[in-house]
């Protein structure tokens, strides 16, 4: 079929599409890849990916499409669910022969449901969707395709067995090259990575239990599935020469580090391409190891730190010991290696104490960078369960972002409010950049380079904006 893989126009500013697990407006506008479209639009011969947010593409500018095509995939989430919805009903108002379904970890922890509040949709591919998507293309019959859940000619749904979890990723096609084919590589962009860069993944799951975490839970399973060496260095190969501006690749791997010595392998390989890279981490990667990385061009690692208690720490599984943690920053700062660090609020356990705690660890441990999330409990993880049965969550404050896409603080606890856990991020990110010794370094930074000056200049007035954007959420919430 003529395929439309398509990451539709939602709020501003809203980074929805990748495999990130914080699906809001950001502090500072930012866009990964929308890769969980691009690796079945790679399967799908003649196919294309519209990435709206990114490329600022609205939706009558996509209807006027509509009848270009035979199927249209998007991907969605909780957040953005309701409004992928309205875009499909546009679309098949445009093309009533068009054929619509569903990708993501919403539909794959609830298809039964997303469907019944969405009566356009024609199927949803659950869990590992790239060949179940790929079949549907081909036109195999949906009651022969495994992991579908799709209308059947009488309007009933019906849910077929499940499909096998992959095991070998060297089955996958480059995903750079639909970005190279449908994307503008210079529309992504993330404050802590060099511009322009390029994400991709080299392997899928995560062997952490982190309660919190979707894609794990949902899509990814806790298995590290990787692809081999050869073949991720053949893409990174593929990108020098289709993508010469390329100032940074990152991996996109839940835990790139879950395997220490692949990760050694490949970064031995990057060193001998001269290559700059980064990589999502654990905080607990042995300072020998992050000798070979850094030696072979890695410059920066983001990692999830969450919470700088370790009761907290527990009570979500995270499998970390703080003091570990701060060894293994340390390690980091002494090797010059910057690391982005990202931190949760509102977390079970969590009190006015751990809060200035986890904020007192953050200054201590000083990132080169941070980024402050809410507490966010999606369906299909253990946390929303968690939350559910021991009454953290109520109907009027799961939907996780407002209306206009800004993460609102779900959980509640009796002894904190949703409003104190909310205003905690801004006092988080206040104490944590407005010292003495953060402003001192930013404003090295800036004077050695007039490109980061205004960059930083531009992501400051973003912040200021965001700031006040979420103080108008705080007051309407009281």
């Amino acid at each position: 079929m003529r395929t439309l893989f398509l990451q539709a126009p939602t709020f501003d500013g809203f980074d929805g599409g990748a495999g990130s697990r914080y699906q809001a407006k950001r502090e500072i506008k930012s866009f990964w890849y929308p890769t969980w479209l691009a690796q079945p639009a790679a399967l799908v011969p003649n196919s294309k990916l519209i990435d709206a947010p990114p490329h600022d593409i609205k939706l009558p500018e996509i209807v006027a499409q509509a009848k270009d095509f035979d199927l249209v995939v998007l991907h969605t989430s909780v957040p953005s669910f309701k409004s992928d919805v309205k875009t499909i009903e546009a679309l098949k108002a445009a093309n009533p022969k068009l054929i619509a379904g569903l990708i993501g970890a919403k539909v794959a922890v609830d298809a039964a449901g997303s469907m019944a509040q969405a009566p356009a949709v024609d199927f949803c591919a659950r869990n590992e969707f790239d060949f179940t998507v790929k079949e549907v293309a081909e036109g195999v019959p949906m009651a022969e395709i495994k992991g579908l859940s799709y209308r059947n000619a009488d309007g009933v749904v019906v849910h077929n067995e499940d499909r096998e979890i992959m095991t070998d990723m060297d089955q996958l096609p480059f995903v750079t090259s639909v970005y190279k084919r449908d994307l503008e590589m210079e529309k992504y962009f993330i404050g802590y990575l060099k511009h322009p860069y390029i994400s991709f993944y080299s392997g899928r799951g995560c062997k952490s239990r982190c309660t919190f975490c979707l894609w794990p839970q949902t899509v990814g399973g806790h298995t590290y599935r990787t692809r081999s060496v050869a073949h991720v260095i053949e893409e990174i190969k593929y990108c020098l020469k289709e993508f010469p501006q390329t100032k940074e690749f990152f991996f996109d791997d839940d835990t790139f580090t879950d395997n220490l010595p692949r990760a050694e392998e490949i970064a031995r390989e990057l060193g001998k391409l001269g290559v700059t890279w980064s990589c999502n981490a654990k905080a607990n990667v042995p300072r020998k190891t992050l000798e070979v990385l850094k030696a072979n061009g890695l410059r920066l690692l983001l990692v999830g730190y969450e919470s700088g208690n370790q009761q907290i720490l527990n009570n979500i599984k995270k499998g970390m010991r703080v003091e570990v943690a701060e060894r293994f920053t340390q390690d980091c700062h002494e090797l010059g290696i910057a690391i982005h660090g990202t931190f949760i609020l509102g977390l079970p356990g969590e009190t006015r104490e751990t809060i200035q705690e986890t904020i007192a660890f953050a200054k201590r441990i000083n990132p080169h960078t941070i980024q402050v999330s809410l507490a966010a409990p999606y369906p299909g993880t253990f946390l929303y369960k968690q939350a559910v049965e021991n009454g953290w969550l109520d109907k009027d404050n799961a939907e996780l972002v407002d209306e206009n896409g800004v993460q609102i603080a779900p959980l509640h606890y009796p002894h904190l409010s949703h409003t104190e856990i909310f205003n905690s991020v801004e006092a988080f990110y206040k104490k944590f950049y407005f010292r003495a010794p953060k402003i001192a370094s930013i404003v090295s930074e800036m004077v050695r380079s007039p490109d980061m000056m205004k960059r930083r200049l531009r992501e400051g007035v973003e912040f200021w904006h965001f700031l006040r954007e979420r103080q108008g959420v705080s007051k309407k919430a009281a």
